[in-house]
């Protein structure tokens, strides 16, 4: 019997690992200049985690968690999303009486049982950013200019492309809120009938959701339907144009969007969204926002909290592209660093134990040398070297060994240079050296 992968989940072969690998590293090295530390969380969490932080009655919960029992008739869940464990580990290891603010990142997959689509499987895969502290609209202002400048990195060397889009709104406080809660509640259950038979599920447990949902019918009823801005009590109507201020100061642009919401129950005031162009119906690259009260409804302190996580998988097709169509920048150079940097060529058996050596010595040096420890002929080792695209090729024989004197192959430009040596150790060094300098 074939057995395959699970639905929803893939295998990363070497070319699209190389491509995530490199946009992490970006992140990875911005986060640390705004100070984020990196950290790591379970995959598995207690069910309950999830039920009390992202809302009993989201469709995340209530559809698209892997929730089983373990031996111990414990319920367990792979985690939908990491801001809730991030939480349970600053309660647990009780660093919320640690010096504010509190900024952490992780980057890692998650999952959730939904319909796979473009750019996001049942298994994916997240950059997620974190910070605690007691939060004004210019935090708030330098997490959106985080997210935007970690998306736009892989331009540093390129003209600018125009590809993403931010999109922004509040959903205000538990002061404003409820009221507009109450007026979309009654207007969706007006509106029932032309509503997709998942919102009309959603109308009783989490009616913001409705406000999310993709389907023609339902955008029509939703464009008719209450504005959370018109609700905004004079805090968050001040807060918000504060944001808007410091935004438009700072040169970033944004879309208001009054009816934006995000699919989890926690989040209060500022949210975000930023879209990418090519990606189709689903085209959310990042999102994120504000939540003040998680921390302590799971059980710990009053602490607010921002947030957005970026999907790797979104943001990978709009840099690069995927099989369909190309993206707005080459990944050439890029799997080029997948190629071996030289490929030695063993001719003679007595040569093999003595590549085995230089092979160690290249490697210390930070090349990436293959080898075969087969006895083939040169010209069958030289096609080998050319089908793994081996920028340069070396030759020792027995004759290269006697003379100290080795032949160094450029595979692309077909020339060769005779390289005198003392020893392996010494053959190592100026072999790196004509490598690294192209020569």
């Amino acid at each position: 019997m074939k057995i395959q992968a699970v639905r929803g989940f893939k295998d990363w072969l070497p070319e699209e690992f190389a491509k995530y690998e490199y946009l992490i590293e970006l992140a990875k090295n911005i986060l640390k200049t705004y100070n984020y530390k990196e950290i790591k969380i379970p995959i598995l969490e207690k069910t309950e985690l999830f039920v009390r932080s992202i809302g009993e009655f989201t469709d995340i919960v209530q559809k698209e968690t892997y929730t089983f029992q373990d031996r111990n008739k414990e319920f367990l869940t792979l985690r939908p999303e990491a801001t809730a464990g991030i939480c349970r580990m600053i309660i647990e290891r009780g660093l919320f009486v640690n010096p504010k603010p509190l900024k952490f990142f992780t980057v890692g997959p998650m999952f959730r049982h939904e319909r796979p689509q473009k750019g996001r499987l049942r298994e994916f895969f997240q950059i997620d950013v974190e910070l605690f502290s007691e939060l004004n609209p210019y935090i708030e202002a330098e997490i959106i200019s985080l997210a935007m400048e970690i998306l736009k990195a892989p331009f540093f060397q390129e003209k600018e492309q125009k590809i993403y889009t931010l999109e922004i709104n509040s959903l205000g406080c538990s002061e404003c809120r409820p009221k507009y809660r109450e007026d979309l509640l009654k207007f969706l259950e007006e509106n029932k009938e032309n509503l997709c038979d998942t919102c009309k599920e959603r109308i009783t447990r989490n009616p913001l959701r409705v406000l999310d949902c993709k389907i023609e019918t339902c955008k029509k009823v939703i464009s008719k339907s209450p504005i959370i801005t018109e609700y905004f009590c004079e805090d968050c109507n001040a807060h918000f144009k504060n944001l808007k201020e410091i935004l438009d100061f700072i040169g970033i642009r944004y879309v208001e969007n009054p009816r934006l919401v995000r699919g989890l129950d926690y989040y209060v005031r500022t949210i975000f969204e930023i879209k990418a162009k090519g990606l189709g119906a689903q085209d959310t690259v990042a999102a994120g926002g504000r939540y003040d009260y998680l921390l302590e409804e799971l059980g710990g302190p009053y602490l607010p909290a921002i947030g957005f996580a970026i999907g790797l998988e979104r943001w990978s097709i709009s840099i690069f592209g995927d099989e369909e169509k190309g993206g707005v920048l080459s990944s050439e150079k890029l799997l080029e660093k997948l190629n071996p940097d030289i490929f030695l060529i063993l001719l003679g058996k007595e040569s093999l134990i003595k590549g085995f050596q230089l092979a160690t010595f290249l490697r210390k040096k930070g090349l990436r040398c293959e080898v075969t420890y087969e006895e083939k002929s040169l010209k069958a080792q030289l096609k080998n070297a050319d089908k793994l695209s081996a920028k340069y090729s070396l030759i020792l024989g027995e004759e290269e060994f006697k003379k100290k004197s080795a032949v160094l192959r450029d595979m692309r430009k077909s020339i060769q240079d005779n390289i005198e040596f003392k020893d392996l150790e010494d053959l190592s060094v100026k072999v790196f050296e004509k490598v690294k300098n192209g020569v």
